[in-house]
């Protein structure tokens, strides 16, 4: 084994998690198109459907992005009928994010969507539970792990 085996792009964690998510990603974009939702709103959705009427910053925070992302993200769902945004009597810095009638309506159609990306995998549910656990233990130990950055500044 030469010394940087550990060099090769299929011995590479990252490289598999990212091909991984392409996979994955690319199969729920087809499927999304006939929903009107693109894979991102499809993230914000599923948090609505989760807590409906929280705020933007909660939205951000649960997919471990910053605000200004979410931002455009949900002016299309509104525009698609899917949200309202609606900011704070007591605060007009906080904007919360309500499901409309269409937004709860498409979940039915998403839950049947997602049956369908789950039997393309090819895994058994056990699998795919593990796997799951496993994806989410990492995020949470990279994330304990991370050193701030203003400390390394």
């Amino acid at each position: 084994m030469s010394q940087f085996e550990n060099l090769k792009l299929k011995n590479q964690l990252c490289f598999a998690l990212y091909a991984a998510t392409n996979a994955i990603t690319r199969a729920y974009r087809s499927r999304l198109s006939h929903i009107g939702l693109t894979y991102s709103q499809y993230l914000v959705m599923m948090v609505l459907w989760e807590a409906d009427g929280i705020t933007v910053k909660n939205i951000a925070q649960q997919l471990h992005l910053d605000s200004p992302t979410i931002t455009p993200l949900l002016k299309r769902l509104e525009t698609a009928g899917f949200v309202n945004r609606l900011r704070s009597a007591r605060d007009e810095r906080v904007v919360n994010v309500f499901l409309t009638d269409a937004g709860r309506t498409i979940q039915a159609r998403v839950a049947d969507m997602q049956k369908g990306v789950a039997c393309q995998t090819g895994m058994a549910e056990t699998q795919f539970i593990e796997l799951r656990s496993t994806l989410h233990e990492l995020v949470d130990t990279i994330n304990q792990n991370q050193p701030d950055m203003q400390d390394a500044a």
